[in-house]
């Protein structure tokens, strides 16, 4: 028995031994490469770390994520795992054919197969899904897209993506179902997406993108709050695109709710030593009003930086709305809590191209190490987005080193900020014009504004430069300068030519959100000119011309009725102006506004104030001072009122006495139905004409009433909108000399000439029977002056153009009228 076990026991040993050293032979066995001509052998061994059943079955599973080889296997032979590989071919070029709507430079940077890469028939099938949501994305869904491979010689090929583009799938419609208080046409027209129609062929704002759709219902949610309606929201939102409609059909369903009003107004704070009271005046909303979230918004911003400055830079506040359905109100209760100390371990800026980081990081309020707060970093993203600068803003966090630390990181996409223009226009004052201009709104990705601009019309032409750096000293304060010089010629308005060139330098300084204050200097010298030629003998009886000028030598004889006026004669007070004085003056721009948007305002408040100093060097020395006010309100469904109301007031200092360039001229811009200069004082010593030898007045005030509609049946995108207004106002208080008799006029008249008023008679007086040597001033009263008229507004791709019919109901007896005008096209 002894011995039988001694046996069986060896023969254990024996079977382990021999065990062990197989399994040894598997653990140590050579890996050896097959297939393989250009991957080197000692690449395809780096992805095994053993020859065990294990290390192999991983090695060869990344092998294949790769992307090296079509296929991977491993075969044992005796001592010798062979790994056999079939490689996948080199591509040579990526290249594409059928497309002409988005260019290859557009898709090539999306694809995953590029030059010089390893060919995977997965990659490839993958980037043909990519190619054609990238056309989804341009507006053609029905895009289709394949690819093929050219083989070349050592194991190369090109691969060519064959693209049928089809035709352009965008938004055919988009309807809102719930929508009881605003017309689908309204709430399509808060939106940045437009529907398809007879202008798509050359619009892309028609195109259906999924994200700017997000985007755009943001839009019309905020629109919601701002106007009361504080349960809105937005239940779904499905697009399928229709085939037999030829685009995508947008349904988007809504709950607007009621409408409500403030009830209550109230500040909870739970911070030690900040009583609720005290933060009170900073509440943007009121008791009975509308509740608005924008003000919401604005009282939460204004409420967290003053707690930052009183050093509780981890306060929170939240706004907690008590609703009265039944009652339509809400009592709004801003509650303040110290929130959780975290702090800013790190601002990541990423996907700027362009844009220099400091740029970007200059919008925020609050930079690396402060203390974190959510509602500064969402304004610094609206900041960042009203810049123009970018395609998209996107401002998310991860945690940072550690529970009391985040990390902060803005993704943007850089888009293009420069513009090259040819426009042109055309007004009743300076006939046709054109305007070539170029700007840069991100200069060298600084963020600098620059532009240069030539004008070149009928009766005007000028030069521009303009600089605007928004962050001077690293301080928010929008410094810059302008350049410029400008040459007008004699109009039936004006009878004489200006030639101004000059420069300004300004500051805008922002006191709050709405409040800013912009100080000036201005130096511009101004050349002015009566013309005296045969086309325009407008100084003809100061200075005759021979064979033209009626009592001139060669020419007929003069008298009362025919005389130097008959053709034309420019206003005394002009032809004592003639030649160049220069006007230095400091000034400032006081502004308010709570307009919802700066161009085409659909509500909210603007006001102006300009105050200008001359006299420091220079020949003019003068105060002026005008202002304007201007409110907008929607009436009713995209029906727009404005009211306006505007004046001002002039005066010579240090015994200076305005000349009749210095003081205002105005006309259609005060009360529309009246032509330029039409409007107050004029020289009316000349029966003859009176249009165009305006004086000006030192005072002037008027007012506006305007409702602004759309034009129903018309695309959005056609730009037209109608109007209607009533504008009244008044222009008085001539302030310049009116005796003109000097040297030359006694020369010419003798000194017997002179009246008891010391003035040489107007038209009486051989041997030319001019006007004489003295103003005789017509329209200088303050009565009002009103017309009423209509307006089609067109927002056109040359820019805005306006046409007015316009009838004056009230005027005096020497203004003069213009029943239409017709302006617009480029600002100069």
């Amino acid at each position: 028995m002894i011995r039988l076990r001694k046996y069986w026991s060896r023969l254990a040993m024996a079977v382990s031994f021999v065990a062990a050293m197989g399994f040894a032979s598997v653990a140590f066995a050579q890996i050896v490469v097959q297939g393989n001509s250009r991957v080197d052998p000692d690449t395809v061994k780096s992805y095994f770390s053993g020859s065990d059943p294990k290390s192999v079955e991983e090695g060869l599973k990344q092998l294949r994520a790769s992307g090296l080889f079509t296929s991977v296997r491993a075969v044992r032979h005796g001592k010798e795992v062979v790994v056999q590989v079939s490689e996948n071919n080199i591509i040579n070029n990526v290249a594409f054919e059928g497309n002409s709507k988005v260019k290859g430079d557009q898709l090539r940077p999306e694809l995953q197969l590029h030059s010089r890469g390893a060919f995977s028939p997965a990659v490839a099938q993958a980037d043909v899904e990519r190619i054609k949501d990238i056309y989804r994305r341009s507006g053609r869904a029905a895009a289709t897209v394949s690819y093929r491979t050219v083989p070349l010689a050592n194991g190369r090929i090109d691969v060519v993506f064959a693209i049928d583009e089809g035709a352009k799938t965008g938004v055919k419609r988009i309807n809102f179902i719930g929508n009881q208080v605003y017309s689908n046409g309204r709430l399509v027209g808060l939106m940045t997406t437009t529907e398809m129609n007879i202008f798509s062929f050359f619009k892309t704002s028609d195109v259906y993108d999924p994200d700017k759709i997000a985007s755009d219902l943001e839009l019309v949610r905020r629109f919601y709050l701002k106007n009361g309606y504080a349960d809105f929201r937005v239940v779904s939102n499905d697009a399928h695109f229709d085939a037999a409609e030829g685009g995508y059909v947008i349904n988007v369903t809504i709950v607007e709710g009621p409408q409500y009003r403030v009830s209550n107004v109230n500040v909870t704070s739970n911070l030690p030593n900040v009583p609720g009271s005290e933060l009170m005046p900073l509440v943007r909303i009121g008791a009975g009003q509308i509740y608005n979230g924008d003000l919401v918004e604005k009282t939460v911003e204004a409420l967290t930086k003053d707690l930052a400055r009183r050093g509780y830079a981890f306060a929170q506040v939240r706004p907690r709305g008590e609703r009265n359905a039944a009652a339509g109100s809400v009592a709004i209760d801003f509650v303040i809590d110290e929130g959780p100390r975290v702090y800013i371990e790190r601002i990541n800026i990423r996907g700027n191209t362009r844009t220099r980081d400091y740029v970007i990081r200059r919008e925020f309020e609050i930079g690396e190490g402060d203390a974190y707060n959510r509602v500064l970093i969402d304004r610094a993203e609206r900041r960042l987005n009203n810049l123009g600068y970018f395609k998209k803003v996107r401002i998310t966090n991860e945690p940072g080193s550690s529970p009391d630390r985040v990390i902060i990181n803005v993704e943007v996409e850089d888009q293009p900020t420069g513009n090259f223009s040819i426009s042109g226009g055309y007004s009743t004052s300076d006939g046709f014009i054109s305007e070539v201009a170029i700007s840069e709104s991100n200069f060298m990705g600084r963020g600098q504004y620059i532009r240069a601009a030539a004008t070149i019309g009928q009766r005007t032409k000028g030069l521009e430069f303009n600089f605007t750096e928004p962050y001077f000293l690293d301080h928010r304060i929008a410094a810059g300068f302008d350049l410029y010089a400008k040459k007008n010629t004699v109009s039936k308005y004006s009878l004489y030519n200006t030639t101004t060139v000059g420069a300004t330098l300004r500051a805008g300084i922002p006191i709050t959100d709405e409040l800013s204050i912009q100080p000036k200097y201005s130096i511009y010298s101004t050349y002015l000119q009566v013309p005296n030629t045969t086309q325009y003998p407008y100084n003809d009886c100061w200075v005759p011309y021979p064979f033209l000028t009626p009592g001139a030598p060669g020419s007929i004889g003069a008298n009362p009725l025919f005389n130097c006026s008959s053709n034309g004669e420019a206003s005394i007070a002009i032809k004592a102006q003639q030649g160049t004085r220069v006007t230095s003056l400091f000034g400032y721009t006081l502004g308010y506004s709570t307009l919802d948007k700066p161009k085409d305002p659909t509500s909210g408040l603007l006001m102006i104030l300009n105050q200008d100093i001359a006299g420091a060097g220079g020949n003019s020395r003068f105060i002026r001072t005008t202002g304007e006010i201007k409110y907008y309100h929607e009436i009713w469904d995209d029906i727009i009122g404005m009211a306006k109301i505007q004046g001002g007031n002039m005066f010579g200092i240090a015994g200076y006495q305005l000349r009749t360039t210095d003081m205002f001229n105005l006309g259609p811009a005060l009360v529309r139905g009246f032509a330029p200069g039409g409007i107050g004082p004029r020289d009316i010593s000349n029966p003859f004409n009176w249009q165009g030898n305006s004086l000006g007045g030192a005072n002037y005030i008027g007012g506006t009433l305007e409702a602004q509609f759309p034009l129903w049946g018309l695309p959005r995108e056609l730009g037209l909108r109608g109007a209607v207004f009533a504008d009244a106002g008044t222009l008085w208080g001539y302030k310049g000399p009116t005796n003109f008799t000097n040297q030359y006029d006694i020369v010419n008249y003798g000194a017997g000439a002179l009246n008891a008023a010391g003035c040489i008679p107007a038209y009486v007086t051989p041997p030319l029977y001019g006007p004489g040597s003295c103003l005789s001033v017509g329209g200088d009263t303050t009565r009002i002056r009103a017309s009423v008229g209509v307006s089609l507004l067109w927002a056109s791709p040359l820019g805005p153009i306006r046409f007015d019919l316009a009838k004056a109901v009230s005027k005096s007896k020497y203004d003069q009228t213009q029943v239409f005008r017709f302006s617009g096209g480029a600002s100069f």
